[in-house]
């Protein structure tokens, strides 16, 4: 499943192999115009509140702790990712993400998410992630 959702820094050269591009920062990144970006969607309600980001500073120190505190919440948009895990399921998605690390940033975090909700829909006897709405895609959303 993880070959359906890739990521990469929004300052990468747009590929047709990239599928669904969706930009999961809430601040438009510096230095790149939106026809360069390429996107099918900028998803900030994904992005980490504000708050959480300025918090974080990307201080590798603080990952685990940014990360809990990220997936708590991703919880509070269920719908907005009940969109991207859709899409998720009908094609490749790219999700782009403009800090300088690619290990400790957003999408990363957001990836292990959707991947763990598309793991749950299709065994779905399976202890549930802790943000769990794969059940609300195959209902159609309701």
């Amino acid at each position: 499943m993880g070959a359906r959702i890739g990521i990469k820094r929004i300052y990468e050269a747009a590929q047709p192999e990239d599928g669904y591009r969706v930009l999961v920062d809430r601040v438009w990144p510096r230095g790149v115009s939106k026809a360069d970006a390429a996107l099918d969607a900028w998803m900030k309600d994904l992005a980490p509140s504000t708050k959480l980001r300025k918090w974080f500073g990307h201080d590798v120190a603080r990952w685990e702790e940014f990360r809990a505190g990220y997936r708590r919440e991703l919880a509070d948009h269920p719908q907005a990712l009940s969109q991207l895990l859709e899409k998720c399921v009908q094609q490749r998605v790219t999700l782009l993400y403009s800090a300088r690390d690619p290990e400790h940033n957003q999408a990363v975090v957001l990836r292990e998410v959707l991947e763990e909700e598309l793991a749950e829909a299709w065994a779905p006897n399976e202890p549930a992630s802790p943000v769990c709405y794969a059940d609300t895609i195959w209902s159609g959303g309701n």
